[in-house]
């Protein structure tokens, strides 16, 4: 289906699955230098050596460039006007921010979606997760699946590279009815589980409608428009 040239579409904490004609954002150290062509790479290369950045940095910085992705920390602001965006798409992204983080969000979700944008977000699935521990009965396994951010950095390298490019593990897991909770909370409406392959967004051109459906949990919800009631979930 081809786009509406007024239709804008986010897809947020995209990582290495960018969705054609779409406005591709993450906030990735590498795509600050993917920014700078000759210095950034001149830059990378020379982190790289110190050991401060690994290979797969190294990489997403030239992948970065390639694909035209461009930086945000959407939890601190989404670099678009109030009320201008049609559709926001998040996979595999709200359980790397804290509770804090996750509730600003999901604000500059609302903030830049117009009234009735859809917000499509798919995270990891907690119940999903728990029932496999019941039937393996595997401690260790089970939290290295949860991906949390555990281990701390250890010597001046190891707390340096941190600081550079942040922890890169989860801070929250969520099943269906914590994260439709949460969406609701923030103040949309419509906040429903989807089936993979599905979705509300009238015109989602490129998007992978079944990106990591395996143990995932997808949810749409949608801003309110102007004067709309607003419905508390049960």
């Amino acid at each position: 289906m081809p786009s509406q040239p007024d239709s804008v579409r986010l897809n947020i904490g995209c990582g290495r699955s960018p969705t054609p004609d779409w406005i591709n954002y993450d906030n990735s150290p590498s795509v600050w230098l993917a920014r700078w062509p000759l210095s950034a790479r001149i830059l990378a290369r020379l982190l790289s050596g110190l050991g401060l950045i690994d290979r797969h940095a190294l990489g997403f910085v030239e992948f970065c460039r390639g694909h035209r992705i461009r930086h945000a920390d959407a939890a601190r602001r989404i670099p678009h006007e109030s009320g201008s965006v049609d559709a926001i798409y998040a996979s595999h992204m709200l359980e790397h921010l804290d509770r804090a983080e996750a509730r600003a969000f999901l604000a500059e979700c609302r903030r830049v979606l117009k009234p009735g944008g859809i917000l499509r977000l798919v995270v990891p699935d907690l119940r999903s997760a728990a029932y496999r521990y019941l039937r393996l009965s595997n401690a260790d396994g089970f939290l290295r699946h949860l991906q949390f951010d555990l281990d701390k950095p250890r010597g001046p390298v190891a707390r340096l590279r941190r600081m550079l490019s942040g922890g890169r593990g989860h801070h929250w897991m969520y099943d269906r009815d914590s994260l439709v909770a949460l969406v609701a909370a923030a103040g949309f409406v419509e906040v429903e589980p989807v089936e993979e392959g599905r979705t509300r967004i009238a015109d989602p051109g490129g998007l992978d409608l079944n990106e990591r459906e395996a143990d995932s949990l997808c949810l749409e919800a949608r801003r309110p428009l102007d004067r709309e009631p607003r419905l508390t979930q049960t």
